[in-house]
């Protein structure tokens, strides 16, 4: 069947913004366009720049052959929806992401311990979603198995996390859970270890040992780890400060200590 032709959205007005399908995450980007649609997924709208490239238009026509609506725009509309971000072109409207549940992660645990040791991201507190959405970005990147967080007191899955995560928040798990400190317990009673990082640490992230199935908790921004946390933690680590910065932006020290331990795991191998 031959792709309908683009429509032509309504003018954008000066004063009012862009009025865009309700209750979807916007997904900026070619590329993310592309990721989505090779994981199979469909968005149920493209807004499109007006004289896309043919590059562009190839990659909507495969999105339109899904069934997804075409609406073609200006450019000044989208860097409008998009707050001057990196559209390149596209934005695509998709069904929020949802996160996965602790029956989940225990069920993927048994099938992973049978082949790799398991290697997690534990976000406590951490409540900004630039964060949330850059540490997804570095889980991916580091070949995380999954990433964990609570129910309360965490970022939510949300279409600024994905812009951030630059196509990670669709690929890597993440798993919430009711009860944090009760799900490093069933951890570590499975056999993984539980590594916590603080600035008050005695041992440096660079002397402990990451080779084995682990998860890495990272505090929230400011002010750490919980308690119970800290608590459920069999070791706590540091990156050593050599400036007069004392602490590092979560995001930025979750990349350092991710690849630390990709770094072990590949000499161990």
């Amino acid at each position: 069947m031959k792709p309908e032709p683009f429509r032509r959205g309504p003018r954008s007005r000066s004063n009012a913004g862009p009025k865009t399908p309700d209750g979807l995450d916007q997904v900026y980007g070619l590329h993310a366009l592309q990721s989505l649609l090779d994981r199979g997924e469909s968005p149920r709208e493209l807004w499109v720049q007006q004289g896309a490239g043919s590059r562009l238009k190839e990659v909507v026509a495969q999105a339109q052959s899904r069934g997804a609506r075409v609406k073609e725009q200006p450019r000044d509309l989208l860097d409008q929806l998009t707050q001057g971000a990196a559209h390149q072109g596209v934005v695509a409207f998709c069904p929020p992401l949802v996160p996965e549940g602790e029956e989940s992660l225990w069920l993927k645990l048994r099938a992973w311990q049978s082949s790799t040791p398991p290697l997690f991201l534990i976000l406590d507190g951490v409540t900004d979603v630039h964060n949330f959405g850059a540490c997804l970005r570095s889980a991916d990147a580091a070949g995380v198995h999954g990433v964990i967080v609570a129910k309360d007191k965490a970022a939510p899955l949300n279409a600024t996390v994905r812009k951030v995560a630059c196509g990670a928040a669709e690929v890597v798990p993440v798993y919430q859970v009711t009860n944090l400190a009760r799900t490093l317990a069933k951890l570590k009673d499975a056999g993984v270890w539980i590594t916590g990082t603080a600035g008050e640490a005695e041992s440096s992230v660079f002397e402990i040992d990451m080779t084995g199935p682990i998860a890495l908790v990272m505090g929230a921004e400011g002010k750490g780890m919980r308690r119970l946390t800290r608590e459920a933690c069999d070791n706590l680590a540091k990156l050593p400060m050599a400036g007069e910065v004392s602490s590092l932006n979560v995001s930025v020290a979750t990349g350092i200590c991710l690849f630390e331990a990709v770094r072990q795991r590949q000499l161990a191998s």
